[in-house]
């Protein structure tokens, strides 16, 4: 069994509570995509274990993780996060975590070039977390980028960094940073790439195997749907494939392996950075999207910033389980919404006076949207921790059946809290089986 693992709208919807929830089912947890850049939260009792490069198994001592070849990996971030979680009692060990050699490496010269990127933008700039993510993938398709496997060759890693920085500098001049040095550069790799070595595997082929033994694998993807290179809401996404599709590519695994995808949905929308957010709270809804931040916690669990929240977009979510082909969804966080009187979906688009049921290619488009919703009544009371679907206020259920019926998939999973134990696990679902297999 090889399950992906997809957020369904612009990140943050709870993939790390499912992971660790998912794992113990698991024998093999891996990353595909991404890099530092997005942190996954995982509760257990009073500890809290914030993974921004690690995937969410890795709190399972008896799992092992897999970082893949479709990730980029500041080796700097990479050793921090390892000494950090270490220190709460998890074995991080070479037998337990393995590095793909053809994962690419982020360099300092990478987050030089992310500030001057933005600052290049100006009022069109991303809004990205300035960890060097995108100019390191840029290298990548670039075909100047530096490879794990590479980097362990000292003699490869030095002259690699030479002729790269030797451009970047003309970057970063130009935008009145102080250039880097080489051999600066070099004497703060080397060591940590000789520090990693010991992780360092084909994964592909380490996988090829656990396949071949029957092992149970987890596929574990950062960021989410509409923020995708190609299906996002371009340009305002990130520099990698978080979609099932990519899930193949960025761990080595052949598609028609991949026996299922579950996509997380959170019960409202939010958004870090810049871009079209066709739901956002404005103006007079200020006071809701307040109430739901500070009830949803919604601050960056890596940068701490304050997320951008909005109603569910149902039009939005069908797009992303049409796109992922989703065959079960995780619904996170419904008891945020115990607060609120009555609770909009968005169910349709108008654009210039049409209305339209798809999800616009074109950000602009995105950007004069405006938002057909139904509403429908809140259910005034507590269901936090509730771990029954019949224990749900009848209209938290009613809410949750509108939600699947509009999107298509089963919703599987209910998110009641933040801990492992606050979840309902739907009778009779793909999910179910999922987790009795």
């Amino acid at each position: 069994m090889i399950i992906v693992i997809i957020g369904a709208q612009w990140g943050d919807e709870g993939k790390g509570k499912v992971v660790d929830l998912l794992a113990d089912r698991f024998d093999i947890v891996s990353r595909y995509q991404g890099g530092h850049n997005a942190g996954h939260s995982v509760y257990v009792g009073e500890q809290a274990f914030v993974l921004r490069l690690l995937p969410s198994g890795i709190i399972h001592n008896d799992k092992i993780c897999v970082l893949g070849n479709g990730m980029v990996i500041d080796p700097k971030a990479f050793f921090e996060e390892v000494d950090q979680i270490s220190a709460k009692g998890i074995s991080i060990t070479p037998e337990r975590l393995k590095v793909s050699s053809r994962a690419h490496l982020i360099m300092p010269y990478h987050r030089a070039l992310d500030h001057t990127s933005e600052e290049r933008l100006g009022n069109e700039k991303i809004g990205t977390t300035l960890r060097g993510i995108g100019p390191a993938y840029e290298d990548k398709v670039g075909r100047r980028g530096i490879r794990v496997a590479d980097a362990l060759s000292p003699e490869i890693l030095r002259l690699r960094i030479e002729r790269n920085l030797e451009e970047a500098n003309r970057i970063i001049v130009l935008y009145g940073q102080q250039p880097l040095r080489a051999d600066e550069i070099y004497d703060e790799i080397s060591p940590l790439v000789e520090r990693l070595r010991p992780f360092v595997t084909e994964t592909s082929h380490f996988l090829a195997d656990a396949r071949r033994e029957k092992k149970k694998i987890l596929l574990e993807g950062a960021q989410a749907t509409l923020l995708d290179v190609d299906h996002g809401t371009y340009p305002y996404v990130t520099s990698s494939n978080p979609t099932a599709g990519g899930a193949s590519v960025g761990a080595g695994i052949p598609p028609h392996h991949i026996t299922g995808v579950l996509g997380i949905v959170r019960t409202y929308a939010t958004r870090v950075g810049e871009g079209p957010f066709p739901t956002e709270m404005l103006d007079d809804e200020e006071d809701i999207a307040h109430l739901i931040r500070e009830r949803g916690n919604e601050y960056g669990s890596v940068t701490r910033r304050p997320r951008r929240c909005g109603w569910f977009d149902a039009v939005a979510t069908k797009y992303a389980a049409e796109l992922n082909g989703f065959d079960s969804v995780a619904l996170t966080k419904l008891d945020v919404l115990d607060a609120l009187e009555e609770i909009k979906v968005c169910t349709g688009y108008e654009i210039d006076g049409e209305r339209i049921d798809t999800f616009p290619a074109v950000s602009h488009d995105l950007r004069k949207i405006k938002p057909i919703y139904e509403t429908l009544p809140g259910w005034k009371s507590d269901t936090l921790g509730i771990t029954k679907i019949d224990d749900l206020p009848a209209n938290a259920r009613r809410y949750v059946g509108f939600l699947s019926n509009f999107i298509g998939v089963e919703i599987g999973l209910i998110s009641t809290g933040p801990e492992r134990d606050q979840t309902i696990i739907l009778n009779d679902s793909v999910m179910e089986g999922w987790f009795k297999n």
